[in-house]
């Protein structure tokens, strides 16, 4: 985990991982919730977070996209396109930014 601190990539990875799982609960717990059990106790942090996330991943992956050289219409949209998918962040975790080979030199 230390070592994903240390570089663009990986903090990309983590708030992918983290913006992933805030709309899984936003979609899966918070709106149901609020629409059927009429509880919308959850949706105001939950969405709160999941915005705060949400931007953080959109400007994370295009200072990742230039430091990488991504071409917008080859990669760059798809890391983009992952964060308003359910589970696409942990996709394209698994497809693209894992496999990203990045030295931790300064």
């Amino acid at each position: 985990m230390k070592n994903l601190l240390q570089t663009n990539t990986g903090r990309l990875r983590i708030i992918g991982f983290l913006e992933g799982t805030s709309l899984l609960i936003l979609l899966f717990i918070a709106m149901p919730l609020k629409y059927i059990f009429a509880m919308p106790f959850l949706t105001r942090p939950v969405g709160t977070v999941h915005g705060a996330l949400f931007l953080l991943f959109i400007f994370n992956t295009l200072s990742v996209g230039v430091e990488q050289n991504w071409r917008f219409k080859d990669t760059t949209w798809k890391v983009l396109l992952a964060c308003i998918i359910p589970f696409g962040t942990f996709y394209i975790d698994t497809k693209i930014l894992s496999k990203i080979k990045v030295s931790t030199e300064n």
